[in-house]
């Protein structure tokens, strides 16, 4: 993708409304608690106060709309505690450059680094640089930074407590999570009814998974609800694709496909209405006809072999989403897990107990190539350049250009500078509404104290449909703010437009300076997913060769593995696609076959595990030279992707030759999906195999499409073609 296109796609991502539900009562409650510590600031204290109150209600009050599973209070008070910290540690230092820029520049890159733990760490710690630049400008002494970081932390502590007050929809998220995941599965089985190979994104499982995990405190106040559903949505699914697979499954025709439809439609049917009830946390009702279906008449079933212990098994287990479906209750407790700790529940780590996960998760990305410590290492010269350049300038506020760049940046191309977009479209549009305002009314501390609230609280309403109309009211919130403080709105608006620009500018600049291009590391990213899948099929044959509990273990470690490498696949790949770096090693077109080809092995896999047998079950040994095979070629084959080499099959093609010429073969369900994987393996090979020269036209042909596109653009002749 060339750089104008690349723009472009950028304008259009950072000015987009995202389709989202808003959350009009959390907006309030939290544009509450900046409310009053605002007001009690002004009250007792003096502006200066209300201010730093303000901030550190603002910054908890947004740390508790970001994606996380933790109880919205503690992150407030975490939130709160670290912004206290770095303004008062910031004070400190402020008083010489020579003590300042060394600390920013730590704070800075600890900061970015803190993306290792997750996105809402890294936004939390972000927001703390910004806390930094601000209110080190406002206390002129130790002790009144002091009682500034005591009323930033109170901000903190306010929104905690209107949590713990006024719950709202409160395990909502893992709510949603788990209802999502039985969604995701009733479609899957909606279009399974029309495209008996149609693909399936785990993500909305995975999501359900993290969302599981908690705290031994959280197990117990946990609704019972959220407890088995999410296992149900798992065992599901392999299912529904063994009954529609006609190689497996129902015939391609007839009466059993007509009867596979009918199941087909009623799993649906039942899992969207047990979806609902966990939403709502009420009883669903299912149509009549959806439960009729579920009757199996044994005189007249016109499913026979796999396809009739599919659709039996099915049957058993929509009994179960029935169950939920029509007994879901808002109200009860969890029973507290019995065991050893971890049997009933996914552990998640206290918050004094994260601090070793933390410290492994950024040793982890200690590298040069690692797209975090590069984010650190480019937050932490832009704040600081920002800053020594803001302070030159002949303009107030110098701490507006790097809290600017801080907010916008992020670990990839695509959001840094969408978000700079966004920043500044938004910014522009707040400043000239809040000015406007301002100049109405004249100065009135008591009504820009209100105007503020009223800016916060729509900010937070619009937090999630686009970061440019959530700037926008953010932006006439500090406008209000500082006329609050009886700052001119002349002196400041200038002011902040400029430096907004300017901090913008810095972040894009940084990107191109020192990027992290995913395109080059597409190759990585598809070899790690290559040997995480042949690892799961591999753990799935061997079960089937000699099942066991310790084999039913390892093939769910393995499938959860194999999740999380296509998820960072996927990622590396979106990333790639609107990033303006000429493919390396993989063009577009190669990487979509070659996604083709592995998600067709995990597919085979999943069938394969639809019908292991149980640990008192036959055993295939068969299978388990088929499975060394597998895993030893896909693993030799991950090397070779990296090393841009050709792919060889050779152990996999000897094994299922000797597979099938053994006298007796007892499972041909299996044996057929082994052909299916080998024939994804194939595929495989054939979308990432070329020949030097194959390889050199490839690129040609890929850069070829690429100006068609823009001219196509340029022109206006048609649409242009998105080859990422």
């Amino acid at each position: 993708m060339r750089w104008l296109r690349a723009f472009g796609e950028v304008v259009r991502s950072g000015l987009t409304i995202e389709e989202t539900r808003l959350e009009p009562l959390l907006a309030l409650r939290t544009a509450t608690g900046v409310a009053l510590v605002i007001g009690l600031a002004l009250w007792l204290v003096s502006p200066a106060y209300a201010a730093s109150a303000a901030l550190g209600a603002y910054s908890a009050g947004g740390a508790t709309f970001q994606r996380t599973w933790r109880p919205r209070k503690v992150i407030a008070l975490g939130a709160g505690a670290s912004l206290a910290v770095s303004t008062f540690v910031g004070y400190l230092a402020a008083g010489q450059l020579v003590t300042f820029l060394p600390l920013l520049a730590v704070w800075s890159f600890a900061a970015g680094m803190a993306w290792a733990v997750g996105s809402t760490a890294g936004i939390v710690a972000a927001t703390t640089v910004g806390g930094m630049l601000v209110t080190i400008t406002l206390p002129t002494s130790v002790g009144p930074a002091l009682e500034h970081a005591g009323v930033i932390a109170l901000g903190g502590v306010t929104q905690a407590v209107l949590i713990l007050l006024f719950p709202i929809r409160r395990w909502g998220a893992h709510r949603d999570a788990l209802a999502d995941a039985l969604a995701a599965v009733a479609d899957y089985a909606r279009r399974l009814k029309h495209d008996p190979t149609a693909p399936f994104d785990p993500e909305p499982l995975m999501t359900a998974r993290d969302a599981a995990g908690v705290t031994p405190s959280q197990a117990r106040t946990r609704p019972p609800v959220l407890h088995g559903p999410r296992g149900l949505a798992e065992r599901i699914r392999p299912v529904v694709a063994t009954l529609a697979d006609p190689h497996v499954g129902a015939p391609a025709k007839g009466p059993g496909r007509d009867r596979a439809r009918e199941l087909l439609d009623a799993t649906a049917d039942i899992l969207d209405a047990a979806a609902r009830s966990i939403r709502r946390g009420t009883p669903a009702e299912v149509r009549p006809g959806s439960v009729d279906v579920l009757r199996v008449d044994e005189e007249h079933e016109v499913l026979e072999g796999s396809a009739l212990q599919a659709a039996e098994r099915l049957v058993e287990l929509l009994g179960e989403a029935l169950e939920i479906a029509g007994s879901c209750s808002a109200r009860g407790r969890s029973p507290t897990p019995s065991g050893p700790e971890g049997a009933g529940f996914l552990v998640r780590p206290t918050m004094f107990r994260l601090v070793p996960v933390v410290v492994r998760a950024v040793h982890r990305e200690l590298r040069h190539d690692s797209p975090v410590f590069r984010h650190a290492v480019r937050l932490a010269a832009v704040a600081t350049l920002g800053y020594v350049i803001a302070t030159r300038l002949p303009l107030g506020h110098g701490y507006w250009a790097p809290i600017a760049s801080v907010m916008v940046m992020r670990p990839d191309f695509h959001q840094t500078y969408a978000r700079a977009v966004a920043r500044l479209a938004g910014t522009l549009a707040g400043v000239a509404l809040a000015t406007g305002i301002v100049w109405a009314l004249g100065p009135n501390t008591q009504v820009f104290g209100a105007l503020a609230v009223v800016s916060i609280g729509l900010s937070y309403t619009l937090i999630r449909t686009g970061y440019a109309y959530s700037q926008c009211f953010t932006a006439a919130y500090v406008v209000f703010l500082l006329g609050m403080g009886g700052q001119a709105w002349e002196q400041t608006v200038p002011d902040r437009v400029a430096l907004t620009l300017l901090g913008g500018a810095l972040a894009m600049l940084a990107y191109v300076v020192f990027p992290a291009w995913e395109t080059p590391r597409l190759a990585g990213r598809l070899a790690e997913w290559l040997a995480a899948n042949g690892r799961y099929a591999a753990a799935v044959l061997r079960n089937h060769a000699e099942p066991s509990q310790k084999h039913r273990a390892d093939m769910r470690k393995a499938l959860m593995a194999g999740r999380e490498a296509r998820a960072a696949w996927q990622e590396a790949y979106d990333r790639a696609r609107r990033e303006p770096v000429r493919p390396r090693g993989l063009t577009s077109r190669e990487a979509q076959e070659a996604q083709k080809a592995l998600e067709g092995l995990g597919r085979a896999a999943m069938l394969m595990e639809s019908h292991v047998p149980r640990t008192d079950g036959r055993s295939f040994p068969e299978a388990k030279r088929f499975a060394d095979a597998l895993e030893t070629d896909t693993a030799q084959a991950a090397v070779d992707v990296r090393e841009h080499r050709n792919l060889d099959w050779g152990r996999v093609e000897e094994a299922l030759h000797a597979w099938e010429n053994t006298a007796g073969n007892r499972s041909p369900a299996v044996r057929r999906e082994a052909e299916m994987q080998k024939r994804a393996l194939e595929d495989l090979a054939t979308a990432v195999s070329r020949t030097p020269l194959e390889r050199d036209v490839g690129s040609a042909r890929e850069e070829g499409r690429m100006l068609a596109a823009v001219a196509a653009e340029g022109d206006g002749s048609g649409t242009a073609r998105r080859d990422g």
